[in-house]
């Protein structure tokens, strides 16, 4: 459990956690363009994809206030492919009601803190939709740098949608072979 300032905790996402990330999840689905997913994911399936992400080692984290999970984060594997297999993808959701209050910001650093641990050499940021300028500028500020954008690469909202490519260096990055 790590501290932040004004009393926020980051911290290991747990299974009585998952009710509380499936509908901050189901509403970025719902009404927001983060997510290019349609259907709305129940709680088994949310299980499913927390189970899948942790044992497979990778960093799921929450951010907790007065008791309260206001948003999460984690990293999973960018490709399936073994030569991927240091080049993780990070995805950060928070509560649409406490967005702009840092929370964001504490759990990439976080994610990133964790994902160098853990000897990871790439994070990569896929931004849905090229005017979600919130998520582009916190990579920004955490020295992720501006790949390219898929145009029109999703079709949700009856609009089609880009997908923003941002890349940051984790540790060594490409200075060093891995350890």
């Amino acid at each position: 459990m790590k501290p932040a300032p004004n009393g926020l905790v980051i911290r290991a996402a747990r299974e009585d956690d998952l009710a509380t990330i499936t509908e901050i999840y189901r509403y970025h689905v719902a009404f927001l363009t983060a997510s290019f997913e349609h259907e709305l994911p129940d709680l088994q399936e949310m299980t499913r994809r927390w189970g899948e992400t942790i044992r497979r080692g990778f960093p799921y984290i929450v951010a907790e206030l007065d008791g309260r999970v206001l948003g999460y984060a984690y990293a999973g594997q960018y490709r399936p492919r073994v030569g991927y297999r240091y080049t993780v993808e990070d995805s950060i959701y928070l509560h649409h009601e406490h967005t702009g209050r840092g929370l964001g910001r504490a759990l990439l650093a976080e994610l990133i803190t964790q994902c160098e641990r853990a000897g990871f050499r790439q994070m990569i940021a896929a931004i849905g939709d090229s005017e979600n300028i919130a998520s582009i500028r916190l990579h920004e500020q955490f020295g992720f740098t501006m790949i390219g954008t898929l145009k029109a690469v999703c079709w949700k909202f009856n609009r089609w949608l880009d997908s923003v490519l941002m890349q940051k260096d984790l540790g060594d990055g490409d200075r060093s072979g891995p350890a």
